[in-house]
């Protein structure tokens, strides 16, 4: 309609201007034709045109007039159609729809929205009123989160004046039920894979009664099968300790909020054995596929034993969660597996061109004793040896300086052996298996063959693709492995009397003078340090510290903080470079105080922050260290910190005690 008037209006126009036209260019024409010219004829003819261009000009103004009204008149009545179906649209719009002004009031609502929300008054009810949130706070409709109304789930799509989350607003409400439903269904029916090991199986039958041995057995296969029997799961005993089982997400929920309570199902079994039934756990959860889920759970499993058992873990994707871990290491008096790995060792020493070994950062004593030890090693194999050592602390300077007097070691920086080590060296860590905290982390990977030999408890971050792993959680150190292994390797050749001083010396710090994380295997292993000269009294005097260090072990120790529960917790004030030693030794010492079962101390060197933690084994001290990036055992662990302050690590290790 609109279309037609403007072209009716445009075609008046153009004929009205194009017969002004005409008449001004005919008018001299028939002047001259039919009329004789006289004077004063152009003056006729000038008046004839303004006469011609002024009732033109009258023409347009009154037609644009005309104009002016007629389209007003058509926009006034498109504008109250357009207003009439906008409302009428609004009101009867088949989603749950309410324009609201700046304020958050609802001015208008459609009839599906009255019926989510009955209670709304237009111009009276504020959107806070109906959905606790403000207008402007379903700016991001992704992350606002969904609302829950009755049995309906909705997500609210907003729709700003000018892109403005502060000015009026039309809101519409989606109905993502049965989406939402969905998910919340498939996230249900996800399968989980969980391989489970009962850790002490064969040494607990061999030390049950004939007559008992099938009850045990019988008892820990009904433990097991019936936690999963609660779960729904499928489970299929594949070996004689070894079982795989498979069951839906929302039964994980489940167990992980009770923590896994069948380790102490299963803990409660009663035995005639010196030690309780435990479990080890690997479970594997929202892996992308069956196979990967299955790698997940193989991998958490690994990890568990590699803790030294009775634990669950469970890998989700990148994360893992840690369940359980309450009892000591099993000590295992087969020393079969020393042998073994003393012949592997051998073995690949003698392939290699020479030996590199190093420790973790800031050395302790078992750390630098390992290290001098496996140097031993390569040196009896006719093998050069090289100790990798940057910095060293107080503690360890009569050590090292005994060892230098020697001249029988070499000791080199970082630059120094990333010159020496090639593709045919054989790289040995000792006392860590995390990249991260070795000495030289830039080493690894620089050779084709490594080996790795621990006493800690395997964390997430390892070194992977070593030749050789030999991590016994339940040694009291690493230095006691070293002895075992040196114990059985095909030479003959004895170790000095300072080199038997020196691994004596790990195993006394690391055990607390033989106080705790103590076995069999232990004592046999001193003892035969003791056969190889090693005196206790010359090792106690390398071990001897100063008055200024006595001092301030005995500051920490009067400045300690005594929470509920027996935990001790205290400062070592200043930055000291031997912090990592006297921390150490004044948490032990913490033990020694009736009452206290863990105790934490936090001190700071020239560049971090260092905890060192103990408990009497009530309290699993490595999970609270595990969180703060560190590690160790269940009496015994540690934490180094980098670009934190110690007052930020005080209010942290406040909260997780407080946690677990």
């Amino acid at each position: 309609m609109g279309n037609k008037i403007v072209k009716k209006i445009a075609n008046l126009y153009f004929a009205a201007g194009l017969a002004a036209i005409a008449i001004l260019a005919l008018a001299p024409v028939l002047c001259g034709r039919f009329l004789r010219p006289r004077i004063g004829d152009e003056l006729v003819l000038l008046l004839c045109a303004l006469g011609v261009g002024l009732l033109y000009a009258v023409f347009c103004l009154v037609a644009r007039l005309l104009q002016y009204r007629r389209m007003e008149a058509l926009l006034a009545g498109v504008a109250g159609e357009i207003d009439e179906t906008m409302r009428y649209a609004l009101r009867n719009h088949p989603l749950p729809l309410c324009l609201t002004d700046e304020n958050g009031v609802v001015m208008l609502a459609s009839a599906s929205f009255r019926e989510v929300y009955p209670t709304v008054v237009p111009m009276k009810t504020e959107i806070s009123q109906l959905t606790g949130k403000k207008a402007s706070e379903f700016a991001d409709a992704q992350r606002s989160g969904l609302l829950t109304v009755g049995e309906r789930i909705y997500r609210v799509v907003p729709a700003y004046l000018d892109g403005d989350p502060l000015k009026s607003a039309a809101l519409y409400w989606i109905d993502v039920t049965g989406h939402e439903n969905l998910k919340t269904l498939y996230a249900n029916e996800r399968k989980c894979f969980a391989h489970v090991q009962v850790d002490n199986y064969d040494e607990l039958l061999a030390s049950s009664p004939d007559d008992k041995k099938s009850l045990i057995a019988a008892g820990i296969e009904k433990a097991i099968r019936q936690w999963a029997a609660r779960m729904d799961a499928s489970i299929v005993r594949y070996y004689s300790n070894k079982y795989f089982v498979v069951f839906d997400h929302s039964h994980y929920k489940r167990v992980a909020a009770e923590k896994f309570n069948i380790l102490d199902e299963v803990r409660s079994i009663e035995t005639d054995a010196d030690f309780p039934v435990s479990l080890s756990m690997g479970v594997g959860v929202d892996g992308k596929t069956p196979q990967q889920t299955d790698e997940y759970a193989a991998f958490a499993l690994d990890l568990a034993l590699g803790r030294g058992g009775d634990q669950a873990v469970v890998k989700r994707g990148m994360q893992v969660d840690y369940y359980g871990g309450t009892l000591q290491a099993i000590e295992r008096r087969n020393k079969g597996k020393s042998r073994v790995m003393a012949h592997a060792i051998k073995q690949l020493v003698d392939q290699s061109s020479k030996v590199v070994v190093m420790g973790h950062r800031n050395p302790d004593i078992d750390s630098f004793a390992a290290a001098v030890g496996v140097a031993r090693i390569a040196i009896n194999c006719g093998k050069d040896a090289f100790i990798v050592i940057n910095e060293m602390n107080h503690a360890l300077a009569d050590f090292y300086r005994e060892a230098n007097k020697s001249g029988e070691y070499s000791f080199i920086g970082t630059d120094g052996a990333l010159e020496t080590i090639d593709r045919n060296t054989l790289l040995v860590v000792v006392d860590t298996h995390r990249p991260s905290l070795t000495e030289a982390p830039v080493l690894l990977g620089k050779t084709e063959k490594s080996v790795v030999i621990d006493h800690h408890r395997k964390a997430e971050e390892y070194i992977e693709n070593a030749t050789l792993n030999y991590m016994e959680p339940a040694a009291s150190s690493t230095s006691e492995l070293i002895a075992e292994i040196m114990q059985y390797m095909a030479e003959k050749k004895s170790i000095s009397r300072f080199e038997a001083e020196l691994l004596l010396g790990g195993i006394i710090v690391d055990t607390n003078s033989f106080s705790v994380k103590t076995g069999v295997r232990t004592f046999e292993a001193a003892s035969w340090l003791r056969r190889n000269g090693a005196d206790t009294a010359v090792v106690r005097q390398y071990l001897q510290s100063d008055m200024e260090d006595f001092l301030q072990r005995a500051g920490i120790i009067s400045n300690a903080e005594f929470l509920s529960g027996g935990i001790a917790v205290s400062r070592n004030e200043g930055r000291h470079e031997n912090a990592q030693i006297i921390n150490a030794q004044a948490a032990d010492e913490l033990l020694d105080i009736k009452g206290i079962r863990a105790s934490f101390v936090i001190g700071e060197t020239n560049d971090e922050v260092v905890i060192s933690a103990r408990s009497l084994g009530e309290v699993n001290v490595q999970k609270i260290m595990e969180r703060l990036g560190g590690g160790g055992h269940l009496t015994t662990a540690a934490a180094q910190l980098r670009g934190i302050t110690a007052d930020e690590v005080a209010a942290t290790l406040r909260k997780l005690i407080d946690e677990l």
